[in-house]
């Protein structure tokens, strides 16, 4: 479970940690409330996407009408695909330094891995590998002091004003990432400010699902967007993408396999969506039926029957086709329990299916291009 950012620095607050001042706002009189007690402000919208800034969900104002009006234009927005309700109003901080400093589980070693560097601000995955510092943590004994300064001394921090307080937040840090059954604790950018002291500009918690029977004082958070909660409701697994060809498939293998055939075609899936196994008529076709709310230029169902029974997925095409109408190119492809029975409902409504996931993928991809042009 990802936790917002105001949530996130509750927490890394609760340990010790420094962070901003700052203030949760959901309209813009609360926004320039905000402002006049705080002063200077950066206004960030809270939802659970990266590269926030860059989409514009990071505002400034000096004044409380500026913040209001900052408020006014980020409220309602649309922000990496998530709606923006609600803004963390703080204080406008003075950086003149950007470090990294995160901890995460390293699954090949089975260890959690203490990553820094000095190049913050950014994602660390475009930091260049001779930048990053990692250290893995023993699960046993922990993160040590002597650990945590060796990594500050690997950053070329060592004798620096603010050396000393970077140990104790990596060691903070470390602190709640074993408090909190955390997958990632994650503090981007950990930035100097004038005066010399060091603060939490931004906060990330990820905390592990099976966990969170230990963590009732956690706010219960549910990750994604309006159609993936929509979708995830009838019990089936639905990521939005950003493509133009809807898919449904059952399995999280296959579904993968689908999206990557149609991507070795020239195609560009618009989601993932792993109906699963046995799932029956009714909510695979509410399923189909969000999926085509979406706007596609063309759906690709391809279902290997196992639990799943082709004539079940064949029955929910038919019934959506009748009541709803598919008024975009649909091919599928059914192989596997009641195979003949499923084919045998399409070919009655007018739908071909495939048998080579190949063909299909072929045969979507051409018919979204069609579409497009």
């Amino acid at each position: 479970m990802k936790l917002y950012e105001y949530m996130a620095k509750e927490v890394f607050a609760r340990a010790g940690i420094p962070v901003p001042k700052g203030r949760l706002v959901s309209t813009a009189q609360q926004a320039a409330d905000a402002c006049s007690e705080i002063g200077p402000v950066a206004l960030k919208v809270q939802v659970l996407a990266g590269g926030r800034g860059k989409a514009g969900g990071i505002k400034f104002a000096d004044t409380p009408a500026g913040a209001a009006d900052a408020a006014a234009t980020l409220l309602g927005s649309e922000i990496r695909g998530h709606k923006v309700d609600r803004l963390l109003c703080e204080e406008k901080l003075k950086i003149e330094r950007e470090l990294y400093v995160g901890i995460a589980v390293d699954s090949s070693p089975r260890r959690p891995v203490l990553i820094a560097s000095t190049q913050g601000g950014v994602n660390i995955e475009e930091v260049p590998e001779k930048s990053i510092v990692r250290r893995h943590i023993g699960v046993t004994w922990g993160l040590f002091p002597y650990t945590a300064r060796e990594v500050v001394r690997r950053m070329g921090l060592q004798g620096e004003p603010g050396a000393a307080r970077i140990v104790d937040i990596i060691l903070r840090l470390y602190h709640v990432f074993r408090k909190k059954d955390a997958e990632l604790v994650e503090i981007n950018p950990l930035v100097f400010v004038s005066g010399g002291e060091v603060v939490a500009a931004d906060a990330r918690c990820n905390v592990d699902d099976d966990a969170l029977f230990r963590h009732r004082d956690l706010p219960e958070v549910s990750e994604g967007t309006e159609m993936e909660l929509k979708v995830r409701a009838l019990g089936l697994s639905y990521v939005e993408l950003d493509g133009d060809i809807a898919v449904m498939a059952n399995g999280a293998g296959i579904t993968m396999a689908t999206l990557d055939i149609i991507q070795r075609y020239g195609g560009r899936p618009a989601n993932f969506l792993d109906a699963g196994g046995g799932a029956s008529v009714e909510p695979t076709a509410k399923a189909l039926e969000i999926l085509l709310q979406t706007g596609p230029r063309a759906v690709l169902v391809n279902i290997f029957g196992g639990i799943t029974r082709c004539d079940d997925v064949a029955n929910a095409i038919a019934q959506v086709n009748r009541t709803v109408g598919i008024k975009v190119p649909l091919v599928t492809r059914l192989v596997g329990t009641n195979e003949a029975e499923g084919l045998a409902i399409l070919h009655k409504e007018g739908i071909a299916a495939y048998r080579s996931m190949e063909e299909a993928a072929a045969r979507v991809v051409a018919l979204a291009g069609e579409a497009a042009s």
